[in-house]
């Protein structure tokens, strides 16, 4: 006797899930199971809301397909799609462009499960499949991407060859084998197009990319929290690949976007009061460093270089050229991996002949902020003789007093510098470069903000140094006479490792709400994350370097490695003919001869079995010629009289020519057979 109702109620439903499915609900499940590997790549960029319909409608179709109950009307979809359409538009303000277009065509597949009456439906869902896949490439071009379009690729060819079985079905084993087995047949011809198609300008999966796309990155002004928000991100801003020995980290100074106007909390750039043709003056000593930079998408103009860089970089299809303070700008905003060579001199002197005209624009302060820093400024200035003094006196202040180095400041208020001088003294590099230049500028000397990035870090893999955003950084330009621009970074006062160190070994990473400190010390578990980390980064760069930027130049030097002078398209259209010739004849003969060799009795059989399934009467599994006739000849049978006679003669006439005695002319037997299969249409 039952004690409760659960168990009960729990019964039925664990007896109909251990149930054996029938053919028609597993295929579409397993169809089911596809569409969610298909799906799984969009849902990281696609609305909640999106994400979330698509998973009620699978699980709706789920069900149906489960319990066996009808598919919902099209007076119930209709509104519904139309509904999910309008917000479609809502949400993107269009129906049209990459971001809108991939969530209709999910939408657009999804609510296709709920509405498959017959085969070409399938087919329909399965294409979508594949041209979903393809557009997942609009938003990655990882290996992590590849791999799992890979997996969806197998996936789909795997449920369309289930369905396209007639009678007894391999095990989903061997069914996955087979699906695999054609899209490695599939992998030498691919990988000819990918090396002798003609490439066309832009990257590989070209598509602009929607203007209100955010990347992560430096921007082109400066608040307190700005960059110290930006270096707690691990994501990488660019690569370099020295051709000379790389200097030090101490002097790993990428140069950014130039700040010298100030409200007082933020700093913006100078540009629209330097719209002057005026000459910038560099006097280069030493040999410059040369060096292979890959910037990241970002979204910005900015391009990085160690200071100076001697020339602006080439780029492809995107000038380049030097702003009026000497930070490297693109004409359009990076929105696609680049690579560019460039050349820098370390050593320098920067407009050391500068007009008091041009200088008197970096000494602007805006009124009413912060006295008490002015007052320091006027003390500290009486005490020293010359600009050079002053500037050290500003440093030895930062390295006396008891200033903290953080990732987490203090929140300031109005008098910002005053605050962070005075009361709070703990802040990142955004505190001590902005402080330091609004004590200079009090002090009388011009002097600016630079962003940038500073330090990065050697891949033993590779030997790529990898630049993250954590190492995102700001520092100070002080002009002094004679002498210039010069370099000044407060920061090094008062954190000298975090110069010649990364920002993990100096501030230990804090996660889970502080809750654990990541020490990188050197037999820690995160130094062992760390060198496992880099042996991924090395493996993901070299898919950049040799897959997604396989460009025109790199198509054009292996045509000439080919002994081609010319890789003009007449060229790559006949080396492409050729090497897909030589391909397909190496994959295709050996499966054509190895192709099992049907009897002609037996393959005018199969086409009478695929006839009549085709019409809904397939032959079962365990059903011989005779059987089938029967239940084909029988007075419920859905075929019509005069078909109904037709194919029991031709059964009749197979059965014959299969289990009995088989006339001496098989042509004749074969020929007889054909003619009673015409009679069966």
């Amino acid at each position: 006797m039952e004690k409760s109702g659960a168990p009960s109620l729990m019964r039925p439903f664990m007896r109909r899930i251990t149930q054996p499915l029938s053919r028609d609900k597993s295929d579409t499940l397993l169809l089911l199971a596809t569409c969610v590997l298909v799906l799984a790549p969009h849902a990281g960029h696609l609305p909640a809301w999106i994400v979330a319909a698509c998973s009620a409608i699978l699980l709706w179709r789920g069900w149906v397909t489960f319990r066996g109950h009808r598919m919902p009307s099209r007076n119930l979809l209709v509104p519904i799609a139309v509904l999910t359409m309008a917000a479609v538009y809502w949400h993107y303000k269009t129906i049209f462009g990459r971001e809108a277009g991939v969530a209709m065509l999910v939408l657009l597949l999804t609510f296709k499960l709920l509405e498959m009456h017959a085969r070409r439906d399938l087919f329909v869902v399965l294409f979508l499949g594949f041209f979903l896949v393809l557009a997942s490439f609009f938003y990655s071009q990882s290996i992590g991407a590849a791999l799992m379009t890979i997996a969806a690729t197998v996936a789909i060819l795997t449920t369309q060859l289930s369905f396209q079985y007639t009678g007894v079905v391999p095990p989903f084993a061997q069914r996955l084998r087979l699906g695999a087995f054609i899209l490695l047949l599939a992998a030498p011809l691919t990988l000819v197009l990918f090396l002798l198609f003609p490439r066309i300008q832009g990257p590989l999966w070209g598509m602009p990319v929607d203007a209100q796309s955010a990347r992560t990155g430096l921007s082109d002004n400066m608040s307190p929290g700005a960059i110290s928000r930006l270096a707690q991100s691990d994501d990488i801003a660019f690569r370099a690949k020295f051709v000379d020995p790389p200097p030090p980290k101490s002097r790993l100074y990428w140069r950014g976007p130039v700040l010298g106007s100030y409200n007082g909390r933020t700093w913006t750039p100078l540009q629209v009061r330097l719209k002057t043709n005026r000459p910038i003056v560099i006097k280069s000593h030493g040999t410059p460093l040369r060096y292979q930079v890959t910037l990241e998408p970002s979204n910005q103009r900015w391009l990085f270089a160690l200071e100076l860089p001697q020339t602006p970089p080439v780029l492809r299809d995107n000038a380049s050229a030097f702003g009026p303070n000497l930070e490297l700008l693109a004409s359009s905003p990076i929105n696609e991996r680049v690579r560019y060579d460039a050349a820098s001199v370390l050593d320098f002197e920067l407009q050391p002949q500068e007009s008091a005209t041009a200088l008197r624009l970096w000494l602007d302060l805006p009124q009413g902020f912060n006295p008490r820093t002015r007052e320091l400024a006027a003390t500290l200035r009486k005490r020293s003789s010359d600009n050079a003094e002053m500037v050290n006196a500003v440093l030895r202040f930062f390295r006396e007093e008891k200033f903290r180095y953080t990732l987490e400041p203090p929140v300031l208020g109005t008098h910002a510098v005053d605050e962070f001088l005075f009361d709070t003294r703990a802040g990142f590099c955004e505190h001590y470069s902005s402080a330091f230049v609004v004590l200079m500028r009090a002090m009388g000397i011009p002097a600016r903000v630079v962003t940038g990035y500073q330090g990065g870090e050697i891949n033993p893999a590779d030997g790529y140094m990898t630049i993250r955003q954590s190492d995102a950084h700001a520092w100070a330009e002080v002009w002094l006479a004679n002498r210039g621009w010069v370099r000044v970074d407060p920061t090094a006062a008062v954190s000298p490792a975090r110069i010649e160190m990364n920002l993990t070994s100096v501030i230990p990473r804090r996660t889970l709400g502080g809750l654990i400190t990541l020490d990188a010390g050197q037999n820690s578990w995160l130094a062992k994350w760390q060198a496992l980390r880099q042996n991924w980064d090395a493996v993901t760069n070299a898919w950049n370097q040799w897959v997604l930027n396989y460009t025109p130049d790199k198509q054009r030097s292996l045509i000439q490695s080919l002994g081609f002078d010319s890789a003009d398209w007449r060229t790559l259209t006949g080396l492409l003919a050729v090497a897909a010739s030589i391909v397909l004849a190496i994959v295709v003969l050996p499966l054509m001869w190895n192709r099992p060799q049907f009897d002609p009795v037996e393959a005018v059989y199969r086409t009478l079995c695929r006839r009549m399934a085709r019409l809904g009467c397939a032959r079962l599994a365990h059903e011989g010629p005779r059987a089938w006739r029967d239940r084909l000849s029988a007075s419920d049978s859905p075929l019509a009289p005069e078909r109904r006679a037709a194919v029991a003669r031709f059964l009749d006439s197979y059965e014959r020519a299969r289990y009995g005695t088989m006339s001496k002319d098989a042509s004749a037997v074969v020929s007889n057979l054909k003619s009673l299969l015409a009679e069966c249409r």
